[in-house]
């Protein structure tokens, strides 16, 4: 649930203070979030990405192309792999003026996360490709643990990793 402040004028509603995942809008250097492994967590994340980058004033463009990364990357996420040990998928972002770096951590999958083969009539396989596209950068982190992808988005990010 999101909490609201009250305005001292008229009573009404300002803008949240905290997201659906208890955590302060546009506080601190970066967010993470353990949400859980179930397909209502698209949205949920999504929309506290946007809240949070809305308040620390990224351009409503960086905003609406980390909304698409973040939804495509938790997707797959949630398709092609498995969960964390607690069952749960980690979305970690964070926001320097209009660069945005997102990441989402899972459980991994027996194959590396890749742009499916371009296809004009497939109903679905475009998520890395999609996120290929918008992002300036972009790559993959694995271990026995974990996947991670990563993405950045609005600016050259800091990182210098292979895809």
């Amino acid at each position: 649930m999101t909490s609201y402040m009250v305005a001292a004028q008229g009573g009404s509603a300002a803008a949240p203070t905290t997201d659906a995942f208890g955590g302060e809008i546009g506080r601190g250097q970066a967010r993470t979030v353990r949400a859980r492994w179930e397909l209502p967590t698209v949205t949920r994340i999504r929309e506290a990405v946007a809240l949070d980058l809305r308040a620390r004033e990224v351009s409503e463009e960086v905003i609406s192309e980390a909304e698409l990364v973040t939804t495509e990357l938790v997707t797959n996420s949630l398709r092609h792999a498995k969960p964390l040990s607690d069952r749960t998928v980690r979305i970690h972002w964070k926001a320097r003026g209009d660069c945005v770096e997102v990441e989402v951590s899972d459980g991994g999958a027996e194959t590396q996360p890749v742009p499916a083969t371009r296809a004009v009539w497939a109903t679905s396989g475009r998520g890395l490709r999609i996120v290929r596209s918008l992002a300036h950068e972009w790559g993959v982190l694995r271990d026995e643990k974990q996947t991670t992808v990563w993405a950045a988005l609005g600016g050259p990010s800091r990182r210098r990793v292979g895809t």
